[in-house]
């Protein structure tokens, strides 16, 4: 391993980063991938100008920097696949926001923070209010192709985690018992639900499904937004 021969003198540029990134969110990255993908967003996206600032799966794909920042010896797989892996993971975390929009046959997803602006941009976008295009320009140059498209060959879906991934992120592999459950909180219960649901586990430590069916079960029975509706009481086991 070369050694670091040190920061230049004088003024460096630099990269702002929340004290929120250090306090809660440092602690409970363990993925190698999912840490550098988020803290190369902060980097790249600080050097976007125009709203919404966001990067494209394909635009970070063949990043140079990203791409060797993520090379591990030993992994075998490509570095496409392990941009991807901290994506997921940064998306089910709830540190960004993902939507994807659909050019003629391709699919490519765009990635956001998850702070209000973004949030606002991404409930326009579904609505409407926002033309999609605006993504394509956030692009750069790798998006000279899709710029030829119009307005209204454009649409947008959101990309959320379904209930399987944030079960293997934020507590461990499933078994096909508790693959049957999911599926039957999946059938029965909100989507925004689950991931509030799982959200609330995380923060307060408590990573079992058991705890996170009971918080779903109380609010099923006491309405979701009640002061209480975090805490599972007697209905966890």
């Amino acid at each position: 391993m070369p050694a670091f021969s040190g920061f230049p003198p004088g003024k460096n540029p630099s990269v702002p980063l929340p004290e929120q990134f250090f306090t809660t969110l440092l602690p409970e990255i363990e993925d190698y991938a999912e840490l550098k993908v988020t803290l190369h967003l902060f980097w790249l996206l600080a050097q976007k100008r125009g709203t919404p600032r966001c990067a494209s799966e394909r635009e970070l794909a063949v990043d140079p920097i990203l791409r060797r920042s993520l090379r591990r010896k030993g992994d075998p797989r490509p570095p496409e696949e392990r941009i991807r892996a901290g994506l997921e993971l940064a998306v089910a975390r709830g540190t960004l926001l993902s939507v994807r929009l659909r050019l003629d046959d391709e699919l490519v997803s765009w990635y956001f923070f998850n702070t209000e602006a973004s949030r606002q941009a991404v409930a326009q976008l579904q609505e409407g209010e926002l033309p999609a295009t605006r993504l394509l320009k956030q692009e750069g140059p790798t998006s000279e192709a899709g710029a030829a498209f119009a307005a209204e060959a454009i649409s947008v879906e959101v990309d959320r985690p379904n209930i399987f991934m944030l079960y293997e992120q934020n507590i461990g592999l499933l078994t096909p018992m508790i693959a049957e459950d999911l599926k039957d909180a999946a059938d029965h219960y909100p989507e925004d639900w689950i991931v509030d649901a799982f959200r609330e586990a995380v923060q307060q430590n408590k990573r079992t499904w058991s705890y996170i069916r009971a918080i779903l079960r109380r609010w099923e029975t006491e309405g979701k937004g009640g002061e209480n509706h975090g805490t599972p009481g007697r209905y966890a086991r």
